[in-house]
């Protein structure tokens, strides 16, 4: 029976847990080249304690990336910044792992902090957006993408081959392909947003045709020692979407032709989604039928801070790996405080012995919940003048 804290083996490569750092886009890379801010940002959550760090989704060709300053992997001096990151992770005991992307129709915006809309098409460092076909994708992101020819999909299924070489040559010992949120190979296999006539659209096999051609190609460039995983929108929780009987028969395809694991999430393809934000794990039950319907090892996303509930899932046989974005933003060393509350004996030894030594002397910092002495309020000076 797995637990949080159970160790995960797919193919060659061994998780010290069943902890990973959900890849997390932070608008910070200037030519698409990762900088400082990743290293200390990614170095902060392998030194926490985390099972894999996966690099936010770095963009197969300019044209794919986000915003002007996402992360990129269309060319060597890409794949050397980011080969620095991947060194340090796997050096404090972490999996480095990266995911890669193309943005489509969801491409050319402002940072988040900046509204998120597209860039008007004569703004100097606009883009031409492509898809599917000729739908926007609405609300702030309103521009119309170009619907892709046979040649544009022939490029980018060589571009996905093309980064997968550099993130192999960059040290990289995980890789994710992401089809979900409403991105290109999501919007392929969406028919909200895939109006194709032509072998790429229409039923499933059309509607699933540009992913299993990533897939084989990304496939004959990455080891076959490493393991390779989708990032998956397996429904849009809107009218219309694939059916999760539909990404269970996906995940049936894609297992024999490379994919390890699929980490379940949303499409994102629609604007007028019902997601149920608040709800707790709510892609977890979709995680479970994957698993068990296409025996394939899943992981599950959104709403799993509580340790209790992470813990739960996997003792269970519901998923086999829990994949934490903003949890751990909030607390780098969230598996340690995990590890707290769930009662294991030896909490700091997951950390590097320049935490570890010190943490495990003075046992006095596992006070509240591993966070030390930080409280909501002010120390009173009385108390301040006892310690």
């Amino acid at each position: 029976m797995a637990s949080l804290f159970s160790e995960l083996k797919v193919r060659d490569i061994l998780l010290r847990n069943r902890i990973a750092v959900s890849p997390m886009t932070q608008f910070s890379s200037p030519d698409g080249l990762v900088t400082d801010w990743h290293l200390a940002h990614l170095g902060s959550k392998a030194a926490g304690g985390a099972g894999m760090v996966v690099v936010e989704q770095a963009a197969v060709a300019p044209e794919g990336r986000m915003s002007t300053t996402c992360a990129g992997l269309w060319n060597d001096e890409q794949g050397a910044a980011l080969g620095r990151i991947a060194r340090f992770v796997s050096s404090v005991g972490c999996v480095p792992g990266i995911q890669l992307g193309h943005s489509g129709r969801r491409g050319c915006v402002e940072p988040p902090w900046n509204g998120g809309g597209h860039l008007p098409p004569d703004h100097p460092e606009a883009w031409e957006m492509i898809g599917p076909s000729a739908i926007p994708f609405g609300g702030v992101m309103h521009r119309t993408p170009r619907e892709m020819t046979a040649e544009d999909i022939k490029a980018t299924v060589s571009n996905y081959a093309a980064a997968a070489r550099r993130a192999r040559d960059a040290g990289f010992e995980w890789l994710e392909i992401h089809a979900a949120h409403g991105f290109l190979l999501s919007s392929f296999f969406s028919p909200i947003s895939n109006h194709r006539t032509d072998e790429y659209g229409g039923d499933f096999a059309g509607r699933s045709r540009l992913l299993v051609e990533v897939i084989e190609a990304v496939r004959e460039e990455w080891p076959e020692r490493l393991p390779l995983s989708m990032r998956f929108g397996v429904t849009e929780f809107a009218p219309g979407s694939q059916t999760v009987e539909e990404s269970i028969e996906l995940a049936r395809l894609l297992k024999p032709r490379g994919i390890d694991l699929v980490d379940v999430s949303f499409g994102g393809n629609s604007g007028k989604a019902q997601t149920p934000w608040e709800a707790e794990g709510f892609m977890v039950p979709a995680a479970e039928r994957i698993r068990k319907e296409a025996d394939i090892l899943t992981a599950a996303n959104w709403n799993l801070a509580d340790p209790q509930f992470a813990d739960a899932i996997l003792r269970e046989g519901r998923v086999d790996l829990v994949m934490l974005g903003r949890p751990m933003l909030a607390n780098p060393h969230w598996p340690v405080y995990a590890a707290m509350v769930l009662g294991e004996e030896r909490p700091y030894d997951m950390l590097p012995v320049q935490f570890s030594t010190w943490l495990n002397k003075y046992q006095r910092s596992r006070v509240n919940d591993g966070f030390g002495h930080i409280t909501g309020r002010a120390t009173p000076p009385e108390a301040a003048a006892a310690e």
